[in-house]
């Protein structure tokens, strides 16, 4: 599981698959998003600017991230 660090408030969660590597760019985190691929907190998220908040778990491909402060 990879942790990645808030440096505001919150982050959305296509900056955040794009930060941690996931994906290349905007666009292929909006996709990936819009097909159900992505899960937050166990439960499929199809809104690009969901906000995450510190304890929040991303799952996509077969990868985690924990988001933290």
């Amino acid at each position: 599981m990879e942790t990645l660090k808030l440096r505001d408030e919150y982050i959305r969660l296509g900056q955040a698959l794009k930060a941690a590597g996931l994906v290349q760019s905007g666009v292929d985190a909006k996709f990936v998003i819009q097909d159900g691929l992505v899960r937050v907190n166990s439960e499929v998220e199809l809104r690009r600017g969901r906000k995450l908040r510190e304890g929040d778990l991303v799952e996509y491909d077969g990868n985690q991230i924990e988001i933290t402060v």
